[in-house]
């Protein structure tokens, strides 16, 4: 299978195989479920430190990658439920002009917070408040310019 990426013209190759018959649609669905899969190991990586261990026996690997992903998948369901509970808008944003919790804004003010806690908790809260209603104003702002370039 061939895919081509339309902005750049990139094309991108799968060999697939199946025992029995498989639709298209399926081969194609299963293709794009990959970069999913890459992005979580990589958010992985990068929010607790999954890389960050220093491989020499299994014992040591195990404890090392089962706290890393269980805290990956704290953030994920955390953000998940984030989302569900908020009624968003057609923009993307919710009622109060922020963005959803991310991944990455729950482990900041998890680390803020809880992890290592300092004496401004108010300075930490108004600042993760500035940075969500930033990101939803950058967000509307690129999801207009890009109706105006498909117009």
């Amino acid at each position: 299978m061939i895919r081509r990426n339309r902005r750049t013209g990139e094309l991108a190759y799968y060999r697939c195989y199946a025992p029995c018959p498989v639709p298209l649609s399926t081969l194609v669905k299963v293709a794009g479920s990959r970069w999913t899969v890459e992005e979580t190991f990589q958010s992985s990586k990068t929010l607790t430190g999954l890389d960050e261990h220093q491989v020499r026996r299994w014992d040591s690997w195990h404890r090392w990658v089962t706290p890393a992903l269980l805290a990956h998948a704290f953030l994920a369901i955390t953000a998940a439920l984030e989302r569900r509970d908020q009624a968003l808008a057609d923009d993307g944003t919710s009622p109060n002009g922020l963005i959803p919790l991310t991944c990455n804004e729950i482990q900041r003010l998890f680390t803020a917070l809880i992890a290592r806690p300092t004496r401004d908790l108010a300075h930490r809260l108004r600042w993760s408040t500035w940075r969500r209603r930033h990101q939803a104003r950058a967000q509307r702002s690129h999801y207009r310019r890009q109706a105006a370039v498909q117009s």
